[in-house]
């Protein structure tokens, strides 16, 4: 990745795209044949994203004076990211669902699991479920729990829900019966009846035994109708997405970053929307892969923080765990995701006093529209951007090529009214309040997926990324003990250039019900060749074969009478040998809970398998050293920490640091989306990959 290089140079094609969907914003990340990277970034469209899609391609090419058509024509990998599914779900305004059930478990969907988010909250209601009662329908036929057909399918019940999902205008359809996981041959039989009887289109009918075949009857349906819910709000808006770019000149299908932050092709994804639940912010998986080697360490913690939220990563030895536990507006999701942990913390996050007279900042943001109210479109409430360049730390005026511009005098307004006047404080210890409690937010959030999860953060380098990471990449990484902070030149655009970064994967599961003791070898081996085989022919329907292919093995394991399993990579042929299962197993449980049971009785529930279809490497290119000092543009006012207050600290241009430029804090950075804190005492430095690594100072508690 070369230097930056400012976006009226022309890219020399091919290149490949990347556009990210945020809340707030829509970014594009453009990597030419020269390795050269290109950012854009346009106001969102919650109405209508692929207008903000359009939008910036348009914006790119216009700063280029190219047709779209050639931007596109040029193009040989685009990748997108998509909060349509998130906000589908967020904003409960997803499709009417029909659920087939078997006899005598109507309610489990509604019964739940009975656990809550916070155990000592018993009074909050659940979410409305997904499927009323009387759309949630029966049907005769029952598999044992050896995968045994003990009562035959019963066609007729079957028929009698069809006659009543039409009359109440059910839009998709989700068949998840007892057993199924095992032995799928009813669900089969109720997907060709329904092809026959039932007036809806074929791929609007989810099968718990496809969707996600796992133990868990409770987790398997719920994953079955958000994906039945999904679809038809989802897929549409993709196929529509993808015919417009193709029609203005996109030569080849895009493709999607999934929730196990891999890649998929619409056609693919189009039977599991549901696996679209984190695409965009999973592309961070991506951009970590990216700025490891850069960065020397393959210990590394993401901290993205755009306008609406903040997702925190962890990456340990080179690898983000995956798992299948996932809570999305309150609904158990078993899909395949990545470990992000996201709070409403971000730039856009709205702050006030409570009744009991107590500073609150979040969950609430402001989102596109209308924005912080320093943006002028409207918005009246503060948010963290206000208390930013009330404090010095971001600039009046334009933002985002022209896009919005920064007001003070909106942003103090709005402090003033709603924090300041009701705490009795002035503007500038408001906007610093509410900048402590944000930042409290976040250092939270990121002992939550370190330390809870048996990560000492100290091991790690924090990576803030996000138009908003960079300012706060300095206080957290303090106060969490962080040495070193690694700031991504491109930081404002961080999953979108990780959608450059990002492979093709694909997920597959195999329940298998055995001891580690007692599990036959050869039936180990032919469970992961079965799954192997199937990954092989998926990935080859996607043009991967030989050489780009590369296969994962791992096992779902727990201690016999647990309920949550833990999963444990093995090597390419694992499998054979019980000593190195417990061994993995005993290792990887002891960095999570702090000891074993050296003599307990291991249990495997699942076999997996992680196919990956590699694409070509985007080198991270080395930029010339310089041994010329840099010139600040400014020196500014600029409220630094509690410790250190107002300073006057001098302002400097990103695209003027160039490598071997040293500085010490206090300073700013102001880079085209994005800008940097400096802390006093800290020393940044410009990597050899032009990106920007902060040495802390750590202050003793």
């Amino acid at each position: 990745m070369s230097a930056w290089i400012r976006n009226d140079t022309t890219p020399t094609a091919p290149w490949r795209i990347g556009v990210d969907v945020g809340g707030t914003f829509t970014d594009m990340v453009l990597a030419d044949a020269n390795g050269t990277i290109h950012t854009f970034k346009v106001p969102s469209v919650p109405a209508d994203p692929s207008e903000g899609v359009v939008r910036v391609l348009q914006t790119a090419a216009d700063a280029w004076q190219l047709p779209l058509g050639s931007l596109l024509g040029d193009c040989n990998l685009f990748v997108h990211g998509s909060t349509v599914a998130t906000n589908t779900m967020l904003e409960g305004k997803g499709a009417t669902v029909g659920l087939i059930t078997t006899r005598g478990f109507r309610d489990s969907l509604e019964i739940r699991r009975g656990f809550r988010e916070n155990q000592w909250d018993h009074r909050r209601p659940f979410p409305p479920v997904l499927v009323p009662r009387y759309l949630r329908l029966p049907v005769g036929g029952r598999i044992d729990r050896n995968g045994d057909e003990i009562e035959p399918f019963v066609p007729e019940d079957l028929e009698a829900a069809v006659r009543e999902f039409q009359l109440e205008g059910v839009e998709a359809i989700a068949v998840a019966l007892i057993n199924s996981f095992l032995n799928p041959v009813h669900e089969q039989a109720c997907a060709e009846m329904l092809r026959d009887i039932w007036d809806g289109e074929p791929d609007l009918v989810s099968l718990s035994s496809e969707i996600m075949p796992i133990m868990g009857e409770y987790e398997r349906t719920s994953t079955t109708v958000i994906n039945a819910y999904l679809a038809p709000r989802v897929v549409p808006y993709l196929k529509e997405l993808n015919a417009r770019l193709a029609s203005s000149g996109l030569a080849r299908p895009f493709l999607l970053v999934q929730s196990n932050g891999g890649m998929t092709s619409v056609e693919r994804i189009a039977t599991r929307p549901v696996n679209l639940l984190l695409s965009g912010p999973a592309a961070g998986v991506g951009a970590l892969n990216a700025y490891r080697s850069a960065s020397t360490t393959d210990n590394l913690i993401s901290m993205e923080i755009g306008g609406t939220s903040c997702d925190v990563m962890l990456m340990g030895q080179g690898t983000v765990p995956v798992h299948d536990e996932l809570m999305v507006a309150e609904y158990h999701v078993a899909s395949p995701a990545v470990n992000i942990h996201t709070i409403g913390a971000g730039g856009g996050t709205i702050a006030g006093v409570d009744d009991g007279g107590m500073l609150f900042v979040g969950p609430k943001g402001a989102g596109a529209v209308p924005g912080p109210a320093c943006y002028g479109l409207g918005g009246s409430e503060p948010t963290v951007t206000d208390a930013q360049l009330i404090l010095g730390r971001l600039r009046e005026g334009p933002y985002a090529d022209g896009s919005i511009s920064l007001s003070r005098e909106l942003a103090e307004a709005a402090i003033k009214q709603a924090v300041a006047d009701p705490l009795g404080l002035s503007i500038e210890d408001a906007a610093a309040g509410i900048v402590r409690v944000v930042e409290q937010h976040l250092l939270l959030a990121v002992q939550r997926i370190s330390i809870e999860r048996g990560h000492d953060p100290r091991d790690f380098t924090l990576v803030p990324a996000g138009g908003a990471g960079p300012m706060h990449g300095a206080p957290v990484g303090r106060a969490l003990g962080c040495s070193r902070v690694y700031i991504p030149r491109h930081s404002g655009v961080f999953c979108a250039l990780g959608m450059l970064y990002t492979d093709v994967r694909h997920d597959i599961t195999r329940v298998f019900l055995s001891t580690v003791d007692n599990a036959e070898p050869d039936d180990i081996e032919a469970g992961f060749t079965t799954l192997e085989a199937d990954a092989r022919k998926m990935l080859a329907e996607e043009g991967f074969e030989g050489s780009a292919v590369r296969l994962a093995r791992e096992l779902d394991l727990s201690y016999r009478g647990q309920q949550w399993v833990v999963r444990v990579a093995l090597d390419a042929d694992g499998g054979r040998d019980p000593a190195d299962i417990r061994s993995r197993f005993e290792q990887e449980y002891d960095r999570l809970y702090g000891h074993t049971q050296p003599d307990g009785t291991i249990e495997i529930s699942n076999q997996r398998v992680v196919g990956t279809g590699l694409l070509p490497e985007l080198s991270l290119g080395r930029s010339e050293r310089t041994t010329k000092e840099p010139v600040p543009l400014e020196t500014r006012s600029v409220y630094i920490s509690p410790e250190n207050g107002w300073q006057d600290i001098p302002v400097f241009a990103g695209n003027e640091l160039r490598p071997g430029h040293v500085l010490d804090g206090p300073l700013l950075i102001e880079e085209r989306t994005t800008t940097v804190l400096v802390g006093s005492g800290d020393r940044l430095q410009v990597d050899d990959a032009d990106n920007l690594v902060l040495e802390l100072q750590i202050i003793d508690s």
